[in-house]
């Protein structure tokens, strides 16, 4: 898991399983195969958390030391239970082979320990108790850890469980982090004393905020309830920019909004390279209003594909609004469709001058006889740059067809 070569699934099931019982996580640890240093760890761990949950580390080799860990913490001699030792060699002897030696240190068990059964492999796992916490040791595989978890949450955890912690996410685009958390902030600070406490957490990531709704309730209908009056406040100042209260990206969001409008759509693009129709294509169904999408990276393309004028690239150059107006309507026209997104820009490294620095991305969209068009100053690499165009040309389809007179994106970034 320090490696690059590994994606540590296992934190994410647990936090998900937990907080349905209400526990609220507060540390993730990734430690490596070091007595003292996982020492460390659980003996800071100790002094405040009602549960610590180990996964990994029970395997028969040298470097498998979470048991020597948990052991030396909490002071206890560890013992040879002959009874797993035993188990793991009638598992061996069904597949007819003889249990190396090694795999009696899978036996070990910390002295009072109580053993978890472990049907899927040879690592049983342990339940401990010490003061107020309560410790859990999972074998790592997930396919071993899953149900032991499941196990433990059946027969030894719900018992302990004051409810749950449900969450809803609200995701924004075409705000700022620090312009949303400004308008949000005065509203979500009231929320933490009440009858129903919810958190709010705010990330920013590519091209969005996300704001994540955290309550603590009893019942889903309580935290529901809760969470539908927050965000009903939160929907007050923040308005359109909120696109998705139900986990939904941007494009199945928009693609919803042109179904229901039976309308259909057809994009070009450049500096795209084709991602923005990728991504509405990424979503099931699409095929009811996405006509076709062109890739028109040369000028050459954009006269013979898109149909702009070549003495309108002469002119301004191909990245500026007229060409991504003329590209909107071309395809459009072309493609008999309702609406049409043209996208031309720099999405660098190279290629930007002064006066059109990497990140200038022209963005046009024609819908009817409403053609919007913006000129955008996108940060970061070539990457970043092709996403934000796809998310802002989406947007602003998105507030076009909900008729709204909000800045589509912020001049800069």
């Amino acid at each position: 898991m320090l490696t690059p070569f590994r994606v540590d699934t296992n934190s994410l099931a647990i936090t998900e399983r937990l907080n349905q019982l209400g526990f609220d996580v507060r540390l993730k640890a990734v430690v490596g195969d070091q007595v003292e240093e996982l020492a460390h760890v659980l003996e800071s761990a100790l002094t405040w958390a009602d549960l610590i949950v180990l996964t990994g580390g029970l395997g028969p080799t040298e470097d498998d030391i979470t048991r020597d860990a948990v052991a030396r913490v909490l002071n206890l001699p560890v013992d040879i239970d002959e009874q797993i030792v035993d188990r793991i060699r009638e598992r061996f002897a069904r597949r007819g082979l003889t249990m190396p030696e090694i795999n009696r240190r899978q036996g070990m068990v910390p002295r009072g320990a109580t053993v978890l059964a472990n049907p899927n492999g040879t690592a049983p796992g342990l339940w401990l108790e010490r003061g107020r916490t309560a410790m859990v040791v999972l074998p790592g595989p997930p396919r071993e850890m899953k149900p032991m978890l499941d196990a433990v949450i059946r027969d030894r955890l719900e018992s302990r469980a004051s409810g749950g912690l449900f969450r809803r996410v609200l995701r924004i685009t075409g705000r700022t982090e620090s312009d949303v958390d400004a308008a949000a902030q005065p509203v979500y600070s009231r929320w933490t004393n009440g009858s129903v406490p919810i958190f709010t957490t705010i990330l920013a990531m590519l091209g969005q905020i996300e704001l994540h709704l955290t309550a603590h309730a009893k019942t889903r209908a309580e935290a529901d309830a809760a969470l539908d009056a927050a965000q009903g406040e939160l929907e007050t100042v923040l308005g359109s920019a909120i696109y998705s209260v139900d986990g939904r990206p941007l494009e199945a969001v928009v693609g919803e909004m042109l179904r229901e409008r039976r309308m259909t759509i057809a994009v070009a693009e450049s500096c795209s390279g084709g991602l923005l129709a990728a991504r509405l294509t990424d979503v099931p169904g699409s095929s009811d209003y996405v006509d076709r999408g062109v890739v028109c990276y040369s000028n050459l393309s954009k006269t013979e594909l898109a149909g702009v004028p070549a003495s309108l690239i002469e002119q301004h150059g191909a990245v500026s609004e007229p060409v991504a107006r003329a590209m909107a309507t071309g395809i459009r026209d072309r493609a008999n469709a309702n609406v049409g997104i043209g996208i031309t820009g720099i999405a660098g490294p190279g290629g930007g001058s002064p006066d059109k620095p990497v990140g200038t991305v022209a963005i046009a969209v024609a819908v009817g006889n409403e053609l919007r068009v913006r000129t955008f100053q996108f940060l970061g690499g070539r990457e970043m740059v092709k996403f934000q165009s796809a998310q802002a040309a989406m947007n602003m389809l998105r507030l076009l067809l909900l008729k709204k007179d909000a800045p589509f994106w912020p001049a800069t970034r």
